[in-house]
């Protein structure tokens, strides 16, 4: 035997394949499936690795902690890649390759494997996140071994060799596209998929109701939040109260899945370089990060947001590009935490066909003023304020005016009327 390896396995084609593989290859497998909220019978794929060739398996329950320690953390900072990806793949590969190394801890493993393919980013989350939580451990990453290529072109090689082998999966070469799903969304691509232009029919999605479909009714919730982390879900009009992190963030998955609710469809930039089209479904996490973004709005200080504002883009790239474990997240997250010292209250939503509308906000940290924003109530500051305000801020702008003058004339003049005067004939 060449050693025992901790294997992440789905029950899917490509880890199939890879298992009995590697029990071909001399190695002694241990098959860990983590249970992050997809839909699946971990019984039957308990017992599929088995038959598969692995000598033992782990079904781990990761989905609290998924929520817990990943998803609100990330909530926390307002995370989404290029601006629309809520980074629900992204942020479960670090808690799969966490566990996966805990086991092979426990087990006395040297090795760990995984099946994410070469141009892709989840071979880059799952090795950067071992390496980071275990220096020495040594990594199989069968879709990067020229042996395994040499054998395994593609998805047809895969199948046929499942089928010589005994082993039962669900791919067939009539639907080659791939799809990944967890707790927080599922994510579609590959295949028909990778035409930018094709527009997705209706039996793509899974997770959500298409908002043509979805009752012609809004839904309200309340959300409430203590140091930017949702505590408690209300839904008033069916008397549903929602407290613990798992019960609410499945509830909010209901209520947006029925709403027709988190629906995205992109192209983004991998950390590899390559671009790739995703299609992706995020219904109660959608919900979610518009209402924590909507109370900072009355509970945050201005520059704090803007400041937290700038790192959101950076904290969003370094989770997409598998940099949970890493020091610069450590330094970035401390900031994110102390930003959200404040966020405690609630609000209102009203979700309708896709749409996810605060229509209300209280908090008891509130930096709102009423009476001091009022165009119809006076107090606070005199229009005397405003206009020495204006006076300050103009300065700056004077002096840059006045030098631009001396310069260029005509570049003065081009600011002032759009063109010179010679252009317009004077």
């Amino acid at each position: 035997m060449k050693g025992k390896v901790v294997l992440a396995y789905s029950g899917g084609l490509d880890t199939s394949v890879i298992l009995h593989y590697l029990v071909e290859k001399g190695y002694e497998v241990i098959a860990f499936v983590g249970n992050i909220g997809q839909s699946e019978n971990f019984d039957e794929i308990k017992e599929k690795a088995l038959k598969t060739g692995a000598s033992k398996v782990y079904v781990e329950d990761l989905r609290k902690r998924f929520v817990v320690e990943f998803i609100f953390p990330a909530l926390m900072g307002n995370a989404i890649y290029e601006g629309r990806y809520l980074l629900g793949t992204s942020l479960a590969r670090p808690l799969l390759a966490q566990k996966q190394v805990e086991i092979a801890e426990k087990e006395g493993a040297e090795y760990v494997a995984h099946g994410a393919t070469a141009k892709g980013n989840d071979q880059v989350r799952f090795e950067l996140s071992y390496y980071a939580l275990n220096p020495e451990i040594k990594v199989i990453s069968p879709w990067k071994d020229e042996e395994f290529l040499s054998n395994f072109k593609g998805r047809s090689d895969l199948i046929e060799y499942a089928k010589k082998h005994g082993i039962n999966v669900k791919a067939t070469k009539d639907k080659p596209f791939s799809e990944d799903e967890n707790l927080m969304h599922i994510s579609h691509e590959a295949g028909i998929i990778e035409d930018p232009m094709y527009r997705p029919e209706e039996y793509i999605f899974s997770k959500t109701k298409s908002p043509k479909e979805a009752k012609d009714e809004e839904t309200i919730i309340e959300i409430y939040f203590k140091d930017g982390i949702p505590v408690k879900v209300v839904n008033p009009k069916e008397n549903i109260v929602k407290e613990d992190p798992l019960d609410l963030f499945l509830y909010l998955n209901q209520v947006g899945s029925e709403n027709g609710v988190g629906r995205v469809d992109m192209v983004e930039n991998r950390f590899i370089g390559i671009k790739s089209r995703g299609i992706y479904e995020t219904p109660g996490a959608t919900i979610l990060w518009t209402a924590h973004r909507d109370l900072e709005g009355i509970a945050m200080d201005k520059e704090v947001m803007h400041l937290r504002d700038m790192l959101t883009p950076k904290f969003s790239e370094l989770i997409y590009n598998g940099m949970w474990f890493s020091p610069e997240m450590d330094f970035l997250f401390a900031a994110i935490k102390k930003s959200q010292e404040a966020i405690d209250g609630k609000v209102v939503l009203s979700i309708y066909k896709g749409n996810v509308m605060p229509i209300g906000r209280e908090s008891p940290t509130s930096l709102y003023d009423k009476d001091l924003s009022s165009m119809d109530i006076e107090g606070g500051f005199t229009a005397s304020d405003s206009k020495g305000f204006i006076n300050i801020n103009a300065i700056r702008l004077k002096a840059h005016a006045a030098v631009l003058r001396r310069k260029n004339p005509y570049t003065w003049r081009e600011i002032l009327y759009g063109k010179t005067l010679e252009e317009k004939g004077n």
